[in-house]
C-alpha cells in the first residue's frame, strides 16, 4: 500500500481520457490543440523570462545585491529583520531559484533552526516571485500595463519581510 502514489497520476489521466470518450470528445485532437496553445503561450512569454533571468544574473554577478543588502542593513535592524536575511528579501520578488540559493546559503551559514534561518524560511514561504509571476501570467494573456499590480505586490512582500521577523519572535522565542 505504500506505493499507492505511483498509481495516482496514471489513474487520473485514465479517468480524464475515459470521461472524454464517454462525452464523445475527440480526446487526442483536444490534447493537440491544448499543446499548441501551451506552446504559443511559452513562446509569447519567453522574451520576458530571458530578460528577467539576465537581470537576476547581472544583479548577482555584479555584487549589487550584496552592496544593496549592506546599505539596507541599518533599516533592517530597525524593523527587527536580521541583516543576513536581506539578500533573500531583495532577490525573492525577482527569482525563485535565486532566492532558493540564498536561502540555502543562509541555512548553511546560520542554521535552519536559528532565528535567521526561521525568519528566512517564513519569508521564503510567504512571499511571491512577483516579477516572475507578472512576466509569466500577464505575458501569457497579453497584458502590457501592470498598473497597480507591482506596487501592491511589492508592498505585500515588504509587509511579509517585516512580519516574518515579528512572527518568529512571537512564536519561537
Amino acid at each position: 500500500m505504500d506505493k499507492l502514489g505511483v498509481f495516482v497520476m496514471p489513474a487520473v489521466v485514465l479517468c480524464i481520457v475515459l470521461f472524454g470518450f464517454l462525452r464523445k470528445v475527440p480526446v487526442f485532437d483536444t490534447f493537440v490543440a491544448g499543446a499548441k496553445e501551451g506552446l504559443r503561450s511559452t513562446v509569447s512569454i519567453l522574451p520576458s523570462l530571458i530578460g528577467l533571468i539576465m537581470a537576476v544574473s547581472m544583479l548577482s554577478a555584479s555584487g549589487a545585491l550584496d552592496l544593496l543588502s549592506s546599505f539596507l542593513a541599518p533599516v533592517a535592524s530597525l524593523i527587527g529583520l536580521p541583516k543576513q536575511a536581506m539578500p533573500l528579501a531583495l532577490i525573492r520578488p525577482v527569482s525563485g531559484s535565486g532566492s532558493t540559493a540564498v536561502l540555502t546559503q543562509i541555512f548553511y551559514d546560520c542554521g535552519p533552526d536559528s532565528f535567521v534561518g526561521r525568519v528566512a524560511s517564513v519569508m521564503s514561504g510567504s512571499t511571491e516571485t512577483t516579477f516572475y509571476a507578472i512576466a509569466v501570467y500577464f505575458g501569457a494573456v497579453g497584458i502590457k500595463k501592470t498598473r497597480h499590480t507591482i506596487p501592491a505586490a511589492l508592498t505585500a512582500d515588504l509587509t511579509v519581510c517585516i512580519v516574518s521577523a515579528l512572527a518568529v519572535r512571537l512564536f519561537f522565542t
